[in-house]
């Protein structure tokens, strides 16, 4: 990927080989929606509905690491409220929670054994943004544009889209230990989609004013200091805010969008929450369509998100219908767009949650086994990966861990995971852990 220029940190670099896609859209949905309620069909939760889990799976998660999913939870099995329907060529069972993403499961890529070193929300919201439990790690978006950069230098690499924010705040997204270069930029759904992009009319002329005086300054002190490496720095650094502005600007503007686009993405949807999200996924569209390298999309509208403790009913309805028809018009309009093939998607939170009932009739957190789909970029479709057992309490098929997911992302954008790495107190830091631990899924890359 080659050394890289202070003066344009951002500049497009070299993959260490032929990449399946360009850019990234992680969708995350905070707070861990069911997987036994989305997208993972368990008939055998109606049957057993109300009654004990079975000995034979508890002894089985009991040997592991992930015997604490059963604190706090009724020895008692909780059956789905949803109902569930095959999709598409491939069949693929999905709720009737999402009406809109079922249309699009032949694009999709189910992993339904993924796995979380934590069963609290900071540390397994951590591992999977960074690679660790621990906050201060540099998270994905920051190691792909430190990485590749990005394909537009008039807009950040790295962008993040969010509301409330996730469960544990911006250590989730932050730079940590990359250089500054490579942190995120917060955009709002709305325009300007950065604030004070705009200066008050009564002020516009005195900058612009302002600006041409500097303009001369720095002019009249760079012929004066010919070989001023810092001042050149300093400079690019001003005029690349300046062209990131102007574009922001332009790429905030969705209400340029025709109508029908807004109606795909549901953004006419008299619900509030749901024109948020759908927003911002119209706004993610926009921003890779221009070259932006990783965009990073939070449904956090408030302090609960899907951590359905109790009345799962009244928790996930509201979440899925918020974000269902966005995410749908999301997968539609880069694939007409001709952008799917090049742009990963991935859906994804924190952990799942358990077949046993919680309290009133919700779902404790469970790292064990959930599911997460990805689409596009060089994804294969209508593939399903790995199973939890008949209740969906564990993986028992092929277990993934985050570490995995990284490797398999990053080889899709054309990286060597391995080579992909920053020392930090004389130590390699990679966010797939120590060399030869992540074992990418290759067998679900075009």
């Amino acid at each position: 990927m080659g050394d890289i220029d202070p003066l344009r940190p951002h500049a497009a670099r070299v993959a260490h080989f032929a990449p399946r896609a360009k850019s990234v859209i992680f969708l995350f949905m905070v707070g861990g929606p069911s997987q036994i309620d989305t997208f993972d069909y368990k008939p055998l939760l109606e049957k057993l509905d109300g009654k004990p889990v079975p000995t034979s799976i508890r002894e089985a998660m009991n040997a592991t690491r992930h015997a604490n999913v059963f604190h706090g939870c009724d020895d008692a099995i909780l059956k789905s409220p949803f109902a569930f329907e095959q999709h598409g060529q491939s069949g693929m069972w999905v709720s009737e929670l999402m009406p809109h993403t079922a249309k699009h499961v032949d694009k999709l890529c189910f992993i339904h054994s993924m796995q979380a070193e934590s069963n609290n929300h900071a540390p397994a919201s951590y591992q999977l943004h960074t690679g660790d439990v621990r906050a201060g790690k540099a998270s994905l978006g920051s190691w792909v544009t430190y990485g590749l950069g990005s394909e537009c230098e008039d807009l950040p690499g790295y962008v993040v889209l969010f509301d409330a924010g996730p469960l544990g705040g911006s250590a989730n997204y932050t730079n940590g230990f990359l250089p500054p270069a490579f942190q995120p930029t917060r955009f709002r759904s709305t325009n300007p989609p950065l604030h004070h992009l705009v200066p008050q009319p009564e002020f516009a002329p005195g900058q612009m004013q302002s600006l041409e005086l500097l303009k001369e300054l720095n002019r009249l002190h760079r012929q004066e200091y010919q070989d001023a490496s810092e001042l050149d720095a300093r400079i690019a650094t001003y005029e690349l805010a300046y062209r990131m502005q102007a574009s922001a600007m332009q790429v905030g503007g969705i209400e340029e969008e025709p109508e029908h686009i807004h109606k795909l993405y549901g953004i006419d949807d008299p619900e509030a929450r749901t024109q948020s999200f759908s927003r911002k996924c119209l706004l993610a569209r926009r921003l890779v369509e221009r070259g932006v390298r990783f965009v990073q999309i939070y449904d956090m509208p408030d302090k609960d998100g899907w951590d359905a403790h109790a009345k799962l009913v009244e928790n996930h309805t509201p979440r899925a219908k918020w974000t269902d028809i966005g995410v749908a018009g999301l997968l539609d309009d880069l694939a007409q767009r001709g952008l799917l093939d090049s742009t990963l998607v991935i859906w994804a939170s924190e952990f799942g949650r358990t077949p046993m009932k919680q309290g009133d009739l919700g779902r404790q957190h469970n790292a064990a086994g959930f599911t997460i789909w990805m689409a596009g970029g060089g994804i294969r479709p209508g593939l399903r990966i790995g199973s939890t057992d008949e209740i969906g309490l564990m993986a028992t098929e092929r277990p993934v861990e985050f570490r995995d997911l990284h490797a398999t992302i990053l080889t899709a954008l054309g990286i060597d995971f391995e080579r992909l790495s920053f020392e930090v107190s004389g130590r390699d830091e990679r966010i797939t852990g120590v060399a030869g631990s992540a074992k990418p899924l290759m067998d679900i890359l075009v």
